[in-house]
């Protein structure tokens, strides 16, 4: 079963996708909006496109685990993708995945414009992996 990661950013939303086993996440893109009324269409068209039958949505938690604004935005357009794209939609703990890509990113010298384009969609990707990787962890 393909899994889409979402990872909303306030100017881009980085996407990732499993393969079928639900083993490997890779990442898939950056979508350069955050209007919603534009955003959820086009995340919806790319869970038709890959063939998803989950969503999973990075949830910015602060460092000691309390949900702030980002929080409650990221789970209201979580009840919103789900009610639009008819997938389930899991919120997933997203500390930490920012600096995680960032890290990816310097070891594999990827610097400037090139970086900004795609730090998102490694972000999508680290928290999709986490995901498909605790829920192995629990079978």
């Amino acid at each position: 079963m393909k899994i889409l990661g979402v990872d909303l950013g306030h100017a881009r939303t980085g996407l990732a996708v499993s393969d079928e086993s639900g083993f490997l996440a890779s990442p898939v893109g950056v979508v350069e909006s955050y209007n919603w009324e534009k955003l959820l269409p086009r995340i919806a068209k790319e869970i038709q496109k890959t063939g998803a039958e989950e969503v999973v949505i990075g949830l910015p938690r602060n460092m000691d685990g309390s949900e702030g604004e980002s929080a409650r935005s990221a789970r209201e357009f979580g009840e919103k993708l789900k009610q639009l794209a008819k997938v389930p939609v899991t919120m997933w703990d997203e500390r930490g995945t920012t600096v995680t890509a960032h890290g990816y990113l310097n070891d594999t010298n990827i610097r400037g414009r090139k970086r900004k384009a795609i730090v998102d969609a490694v972000a999508a990707t680290v928290i999709l992996q986490g995901y498909l990787d605790a829920k192995r962890m629990r079978k």
